[in-house]
């Protein structure tokens, strides 16, 4: 099951589509948009409306579906 977003990049408002699957973690989607903005990974989370997504959930776990529209924003709590 593949499921299509866009992540937008919530320091400058750029945006960019990614085809994720199923099993596709959290953490593998940030490092696809931090690489592709050429940030540090590890210093980024995903937000989903006001929900925090980080770390070894999968795509499937987390709720996130077809269209859906994600935030990279910096670590609230540091990274």
């Amino acid at each position: 099951m593949s499921v299509r977003v866009r992540v937008r990049n919530a320091e400058t408002g750029s945006t960019v589509d990614m085809e994720l699957e199923g099993e596709n973690t959290i953490q593998e989607i940030i490092e696809g948009a931090a690489g592709y903005w050429e940030k540090d990974a590890g210093a980024y989370v995903l937000r989903k409306g006001k929900k925090l997504l980080r770390g070894q959930q999968t795509v499937m776990e987390s709720g996130i579906s077809n269209s859906d529209d994600l935030e990279l924003i910096p670590d609230p709590e540091g990274g």
